[in-house]
């Protein structure tokens, strides 16, 4: 079976989007001199504990106060151009989904105009001692909801 392809629009960040700076360095890279593909994960993984510190969210707050942690449930990347040693890239981060449990995110890899690596990732929130899926805080809950791009909520999951 095929892995499904990234929709079309997910390579261009909403004008919301959270931007984080990256820096490749030569530990980033492979034999060929470009950043190695898992590599692109820990950038991607980065901006989202970033872009959760900036709305007022740390993850350890979140673990010791609400008993609960983001777990990467999938992620789909799209691998565009590579990036190479010494690029300064930055990676984006914008909600596209939201669910009682679930968050689906939008995330771009970009060096200056250019998409490098487009990226879906869904999020589960479980609880620290069980990991089992809880409802995401209220408060984050909240805050997330009012980035999304238009009405992207659901109730289900």
């Amino acid at each position: 079976m095929r892995p499904k392809r990234l929709s079309p629009n997910i390579h261009h960040p909403p004008p919301v989007a959270f931007t984080w700076p990256v820096r490749v360095y030569y530990e980033d890279t492979d034999l060929g001199g470009v950043v190695y593909y898992a590599n692109y994960l820990r950038f991607l993984e980065r901006a989202r504990t970033e872009w959760l510190r900036v709305l007022g969210f740390e993850q350890t707050a979140l673990a010791a106060v609400h008993q609960v942690v983001f777990v990467v449930r999938s992620i789909s990347l799209d691998f565009l151009k590579p990036a190479r040693f010494d690029d300064r890239l930055d990676v984006t981060v914008a909600p596209a989904e939201l669910g009682a449990v679930r968050i689906v995110l939008s995330q771009l890899v970009r060096r200056g105009g250019e998409d490098l690596v487009a990226a879906q990732v869904e999020l589960a929130c479980v609880n620290t001692a069980t990991f089992r899926p809880v409802r995401i805080p209220g408060s984050l809950l909240d805050s997330l909801r009012d980035r999304l791009p238009t009405s992207k909520t659901g109730s289900k999951t």
